[in-house]
Parts: C-alpha cells; structure tokens; sequence
C-alpha cells in the first residue's frame, strides 16, 4: 500500500512537471510572437484549425510582457522547444510567419 502510494505520487510530479514545461513552451511561443507584432492565438489556429481555442495558450498568454519588456527570443529557440513537445506544425507557421518579418524586426 506504502508503495502503491509512493507510485502514484511519482507519477503525479512527473505529470506536474510535464505540465509545467509545457506552460513554459506556451509561454516562449507566446512571448515571441508578441515580440514581433504577432497574434498567438492567430497563429496556433492556422496550425491546429480543426480545434477550438486552446485554453492553456489563453491562460498562459496572461503571463506574456509587452515587448519593450520583453528580452529578445531567437527564432530557433522558439522552433525548438515547439518541437521537443511534438508541436511541429505550429512550428511550420511560426517559420513561415518569421519568413514574412521585415527584416529588422526577425
């Protein structure tokens, strides 16, 4: 029983900090597009557009700064961490998005 319980409590912290590495990729990607002038939501909507509003996106868009504030986010690292949680095709726009920057805004 001690050990079943020790179990579930591993298998909960590893979920928690799953979800929370996940909130920071929301949040990087989040960050980037406010950074450069662009809609987060307009973005993973084109990725994902069979799917309706993504709530995590929505509550972790809240923690986003302006950019004045904001510390520049290279674009690989943006297509990085977008890949490392299997978000590929959300990946392939925010690409084709930077192809469409100005070029002193990438």
């Amino acid at each position: 029983m001690v050990e079943d319980n020790r179990s579930k409590q591993l298998e909960e912290a590893i979920i928690e900090n799953y979800k929370q590495e996940e909130d920071m990729m929301i949040l990087v990607f989040a960050q980037w597009c406010i950074n450069h002038g662009l809609e987060p939501e307009e973005l993973y909507r084109a990725a994902y557009p069979q799917q309706d509003s993504n709530e995590r996106l929505l509550r972790v868009r809240k923690l986003t700064v302006s950019r004045e504030e904001a510390g520049d986010i290279p674009l690989d690292t943006v297509l990085g961490v977008l890949s490392m949680f299997g978000n590929e095709d959300l990946a392939m726009v925010v690409a084709e998005a930077a192809a469409q920057l100005p070029q002193e805004r990438k």
